[in-house]
């Protein structure tokens, strides 16, 4: 079940709403759990056992690491069977066919490949209940007792299988008590409404040109100038469909009584591509700085170890995305222009105009979509090999391409800057009032009318 399906919005929430708001708050957490467990095995009743396999195991360890505390190197070792446990559960899953494929490519090297399918969420939720028990050896956080409490906070189905990745030092406190009011359901609502249209409206408008562009590719029929087009779309919509996700998950939080962290901050103004992973899904970032690179050391350990450490936390980024040598690939790009900027062009990034610091930063961070879309090494060589000049620069259909799509991406554009937020906190506090319902009856109409219209309603994360 998706947050974009018309099952989701006008049977799963309203019940799930109704329920949790008739019980009384002690018994909230339960009905999270539960609601939450139903969200997950709507499509994969199987995968419940695996969810539910993890929050026992990290909740036992937790335990074990409070009860052991004060003997340090054997509560070090239950953090250590924790990680090991969580690394494992997503090796298998998620790397196992990858890695056999690759090894059964040496001489008499033959490993089964088993292709189980990959449950939905997995990458967020092994992250989450790993760096509890993490949390809990540091004195970060405080250990979680109730195994509905945690149950509930790692099930929790508005951030389960697309994040953001939420800390459980972050809701700790509102787990353990939370008061639902309507200063938070309001703007809940309107960030859910928001995201909504940010996803259906926007993302899923410009995804069917990449599609189009991978099929000229295929065709023979791609020019340069439709390739750069077809990554713009690809980066649009990754863009409008994570962050619109993000917005759901934030807004859905906010209703039930949880403040997540932000997870986008307008990233495509970023004037560096180090700035633009600072506001670029930003929990996932922040874990692996975290929870990674600063137990390595960090940038406080000599120029060699700072290049290994960015090195190892990018191949760790891009093989969190997924199982294929792009993600590798894509992950060394971003590693080195990350250490470009660290040791070679910091000062001249100083002294460059803001409007040139910026087109340089798309111009790397689309160019990274491009690379982050394929999968199939030989198409992306052969998509950029077009995109570099190595065909026809333009062609006919992509005239008609910009008069199909001029309007779309002008909205894409404007749409990813503080613009529209700017605009919004200049109103009158009355015209506010009068505007956000309209607002947000147009735009859930909107969307119902799209969705009931159109099959076209991909989600691109949900294979990370």
């Amino acid at each position: 079940m998706i947050f974009s399906s018309l099952t989701f919005l006008f049977a799963y929430l309203p019940l799930t709403l109704a329920v949790y708001f008739l019980m009384p708050l002690r018994a909230r957490n339960a009905v999270l759990l539960a609601v939450s467990l139903i969200f997950y095995g709507w499509g994969e009743p199987v995968y419940i056992s695996i969810m539910v396999l993890s929050t026992l195991i990290d909740y036992t360890h937790g335990m074990l690491v409070e009860r052991f505390r004060c003997r340090d190197k054997l509560a070090r070792w239950f953090v250590g069977q924790s990680v090991a446990f969580n690394l494992l559960l997503l090796g298998f899953f998620k790397y196992w066919d990858f890695l056999a494929a690759s090894l059964s490519a040496l001489p008499e090297v033959n490993l089964p490949r088993l292709g189980a399918p990959l449950p939905i969420g997995i990458s967020f939720f092994t992250f989450q209940t790993m760096s509890y028990t993490i949390d809990v050896y540091r004195r970060d956080a405080p250990v979680q007792r109730s195994l509905i409490s945690f149950g509930a906070y790692v099930t929790m189905f508005p951030q389960l299988i697309a994040g953001p990745i939420v800390q459980y030092k972050t809701v700790a406190a509102e787990l353990a008590g939370r008061v639902n009011t309507a200063e938070d359901f309001a703007p809940g609502a309107r960030r859910f409404t928001l995201g909504l249209a940010k996803k259906v409206l926007l993302a899923n408008s410009i995804g069917a040109l990449w599609d189009a562009q991978l099929a000229a590719r295929a065709a023979g029929t791609l020019s340069a100038a439709g390739g750069w087009l077809g990554i713009l779309a690809f980066g649009f919509q990754i863009y409008f469909d994570f962050s619109g996700y993000s917005d759901m998950a934030i807004g859905l939080g906010r209703i039930f009584g949880f403040r997540f962290n932000e997870n986008f901050d307008h990233p495509y103004l970023s004037a560096s591509v180090t700035e633009f992973w600072r506001r670029w899904h930003m929990s996932l970032t922040g874990w692996f700085r975290e929870y990674l690179y600063i137990p390595l050391g960090g940038s406080h350990c000599g120029t060699a170890k700072t290049l290994r450490n960015i090195l190892v936390v990018w191949l760790c980024t891009g093989l969190w995305h997924g199982a294929s040598w792009n993600f590798l690939l894509w992950g060394l790009y971003f590693a080195a222009w990350l250490a470009l900027e660290k040791f070679v062009l910091r000062q001249a990034l100083k002294k460059t105009p803001g409007w040139v610091k910026r087109l340089y930063t798309l111009a790397v961070v689309f160019t990274g979509w491009g690379i982050f879309a394929m999968e199939d090494l030989a198409v992306c060589g052969g998509y950029f090999f077009i995109c570099f000049g190595g065909g026809q620069l333009w062609s006919a259909a992509d005239g008609y391409t910009l008069r199909s799509y001029g309007l779309t991406f002008l909205i894409l554009i404007l749409a990813s800057t503080a613009l529209g937020q700017s605009l919004w906190r200049k109103l009158p506090e009355r015209a506010e009032q009068i505007l956000t319902p309209a607002l947000m009856g147009l735009g859930l109409a909107l969307c119902t009318a799209y969705l009931v219209d159109g099959s076209y309603n991909p989600f691109l994360y949900f294979r990370f």
